[in-house]
This record gives C-alpha cells, sequence and structure tokens, in this order.
C-alpha cells in the first residue's frame, strides 16, 4: 500500500480509466496533463479511432487540448482490457441507465468488472464512479471481484467509490474545481482513494465508507428533481390563476436567504437526474419505505412534455390552427443550454407526441445537426428567418446560446417560450412562455 502510495504522490502511478465518455474522458485528460501515464479504455471502435486521431466528441474537451497529451503519449487509447495488466489505478466510468421497468441496469459496471477481473493484480487500486445505489461497490463489486480473482479487497486490493460530479458546458466551474467526495471500503482504500484524486482535485470530501459516497450524488440529484418538479408544478398552478411564474421566481430571488431559484421546463433530461433518483427509490423500495415525495417529483416532470404538447394546441387554436397538418418550428433538441447531448432530453418526447398528433416538425440546432426520432432521422434546418416564416409557430425548447432569437421576434410568428429564453426583448405580443 505505502509503495502505491508514493507512487501517486510522485506521479509515477500508471492509471487506467474505463469508459470514455462525458465522464471518463475528461478525468483522463485530467490526469494526463498532470503529469500521469493514463490509458482510456471504450468498447466502442468509432471512440476510440476519433481519440486516437485527436478528434474530441465531448464538449468539455477539446480537441486541441486532446492532441496536447496524445502526442506526447500520456494518453492513450485501446479496447483491450489487457492494458489493465500494467495500470496501478483502475477507475471505472461506464454508463448506468435505468432497465425498461425503471429499474438499476448494472449490466456495464458488471461487465467492465467481469473484463476487468481477468486482469487483477494484487496491489492495484480500483475505484468506481458510475453513479449507482448505494451498497454497489461494497455488495456486489467486491464480492464479484473476489469470486473472479480470488482477491480481498483491502489485503490484496483497494477499493473505493467517487462520484462523478461533470456538469457538462459549466464555464465557471472546471472539473478539477469541483469538490471532490471519495470513499474506501477501508482505511487502506480510503488513504489510497484520497491520495489519487488529491494528485489532481483541488478539495478532498472524504466521508466514512463507500456507501456515503454513493448517496452523496443520488442525494444532490434528488435535490433538483424534487425542486424542478415543484417549480413545474408551481408553472402549472400560475398558468392556471393567470399569473407569470417567471415574475414570481424573480420576485422571490431577491429574498437573501431561504430560497433557491429553480426553473420550469419542458421536462429534464441528460443522465443523471431523472435516473439517479430512480436508483434510490428503487433501494429503499427493497428496505420496505416507499418514497413518496421522489415518485411524486417523478411523475410531474415526466407529465412536462405532455403539458407543452398541449400549450403548443392551444397557441395554434388562438390563430384558429389545428394542430394536425401545423407547421411547427422547434428551436433546441439537447436536454440542456449549450451542449450536443441529447441523452434522455424532453425534446424528443415533444417531438415524438407532435408527430402522433399529425404536427409537421422541423428544428434547428447548432449542436446538433441530425437527430433520430421514432419516425426516423431529421436534419437540422437553418435558423433564416426565410425558413421561419414557413412555418405555424415557433416552440423554444433548449434556450442555446448564441441563436438569432431577432429573427424569432421579427417573424412575427406566435412563440411558445419554454426556457424564457427571449426574457429581454420588450415587444412580447407573439411570445408566450410556459
Amino acid at each position: 500500500m505505502l509503495k502505491l502510495e508514493q507512487k501517486i504522490k510522485k506521479k509515477k502511478a500508471s492509471i487506467v480509466i474505463i469508459g470514455m465518455g462525458y465522464v471518463g474522458l475528461p478525468l483522463a485528460l485530467a490526469y494526463a496533463r498532470a503529469g500521469f501515464s493514463v490509458v482510456g479504455i471504450d468498447t466502442s471502435k468509432e471512440r476510440i479511432q476519433a481519440l486516437k486521431r485527436g478528434r474530441s466528441y465531448i464538449d468539455d474537451v477539446s480537441s486541441r487540448e486532446l492532441k496536447e497529451v496524445t502526442q506526447k503519449d500520456q494518453l492513450l487509447f485501446t479496447k483491450q482490457y489487457s492494458a489493465l495488466r500494467n495500470a496501478d489505478c483502475i477507475v471505472i466510468c461506464v454508463p448506468t441507465p435505468l432497465s425498461k421497468t425503471k429499474d438499476p441496469d448494472l449490466t456495464f459496471i458488471l461487465s467492465a468488472v467481469k473484463e476487468m477481473c481477468k486482469f487483477l493484480r494484487r496491489g492495484q487500486l480500483v475505484v468506481l464512479e458510475s453513479t449507482t445505489y448505494p451498497g454497489t461497490t461494497e455488495e456486489s463489486i467486491a464480492p464479484m471481484i473476489k469470486s473472479a480473482s480470488g482477491l480481498q479487497s483491502e489485503k490484496d486490493y483497494y477499493l473505493g467509490f467517487s462520484p462523478e460530479r461533470v456538469d457538462p458546458a459549466n464555464r465557471k466551474f472546471q472539473l478539477t474545481d469541483i469538490p471532490k467526495v471519495v470513499g474506501g471500503i477501508g482505511k487502506k482504500s480510503q488513504k489510497l482513494v484520497e491520495a489519487l484524486y488529491m494528485s489532481v482535485f483541488k478539495t478532498m470530501v472524504p466521508v466514512s465508507s463507500c456507501r456515503s459516497a454513493e448517496m452523496v450524488k443520488l442525494l444532490e440529484n434528488t435535490f433538483r428533481s424534487v425542486n424542478i418538479g415543484l417549480i413545474n408544478e408551481m408553472a402549472m398552478i400560475c398558468d392556471t390563476l393567470k399569473i407569470d411564474i417567471w415574475e414570481v421566481i424573480e420576485a422571490a430571488k431577491t429574498k437573501p436567504f431561504g430560497f433557491m431559484p429553480f426553473y420550469p421546463g419542458p421536462g429534464i433530461g441528460g443522465h443523471c437526474i431523472n435516473i439517479d433518483s430512480m436508483y434510490l427509490a428503487w433501494k429503499v423500495r427493497l428496505h420496505g419505505y416507499e418514497p413518496k415525495l421522489i415518485e411524486l417529483a417523478q411523475s410531474i416532470n415526466d407529465q412536462m412534455p405532455h403539458v407543452v404538447v398541449d400549450r403548443v394546441g392551444q397557441v395554434l387554436n388562438q390563430k384558429k390552427k389545428p394542430l394536425r397538418d401545423s407547421k411547427i418550428f422547434i428551436l433546441g433538441v439537447a436536454y440542456k443550454k449549450n451542449v450536443r447531448d441529447t441523452r434522455e432530453s424532453p425534446a424528443l418526447i415533444v417531438m415524438d407526441k407532435l408527430n402522433e398528433e399529425g404536427a409537421r416538425i422541423a428544428y434547428h440546432d447548432p449542436h446538433v445537426p441530425k437527430l433520430k426520432i421514432s419516425k426516423g432521422f431529421l436534419k437540422s434546418s437553418p435558423l433564416t428567418l426565410k425558413n421561419l416564416k414557413r412555418h405555424d409557430m415557433i416552440l423554444i425548447l433548449t434556450d442555446h446560446n448564441p441563436m438569432d432569437y431577432d429573427a424569432v421576434w421579427r417573424s412575427g410568428l406566435p412563440v411558445l417560450d419554454t426556457r424564457n429564453a427571449m426574457k429581454d426583448f420588450k415587444k412580447r405580443k407573439n411570445i408566450q412562455r410556459l
């Protein structure tokens, strides 16, 4: 253990990161730039080919940054798990989706661990970063490793959990600026996990166990899910009472204590907020507890794409147009502003629902040139005044910055703005907000 700790502190430890997605690739870059020798493993042939060419597909990693470290051989990429033979530290950053029944799906984690066990040896440190329910590291990963390799944690190898806290397109907080929560399966593992992350992150937040570390991430995102559910319901209440929810929020947030602003929208997207709360709900049900507030918030947030479609119909009815055969131009399809990520994006649900209702849709998104929906593929259309005027209304689902909202306003078409993207336009006769 002391030998590995010294190697980490001197940046002589070799690091292998499994999963080159939105979490793994930025982490691999951070360690490589800090001077470590890093290998990134991914099962996608296309991803590995792109990375070897120095081409990034992640918003928070530029191709220039990538080339800087790959040209120095500080960061290498492969599909082969055999690279683990030479690793001192192994970090697992693979997806944790939900199954069709909305139960946790650990397929990617278990598959990665199974392959890892073929090459695991004494003295290595293994850290899981993939978001999961409390107990996964201790109850699933450690027993699986022992069964497959015969190695026992704290004695033969070291095991920990550190939740990822990536926020794509956040320019205020870079990856290494975000405090790093770390938990080990025992005291030795804890010390090594802290040493590993201390070498690149500015602030450590040690907790008493892997279970606590796993719970931290679920609390963070369940907090957001519940508060977004609350503000989405408040938006529907305000609409019923003919009150402007956006004005109410702006006034409420002037209170210097006891209030934190959240904003309504067309639904929750991305890999984290919706999914993480479901992982927690599933886990506590196994212990006989029914998480009522979590499920209620989930239900409200799931309802929002359908609320948006209903509002689209209302806007068109005001112009004496039916939803069927109306031409609707959609702005933004990514799950959040200024990213290309469409995972779990509510825009996809809205678009599918509009198609079902017989509307004719087109979209513009500067970050998403092509999009797969239930009816096939769509290509991003130009955001020009001429193109806009071919449509009956405009629906803003993602408030990318910049976009030509001035052209939207000049089109004179009715606009349903679900993100308050056009809040600075004083003449708002054609603009309705969620």
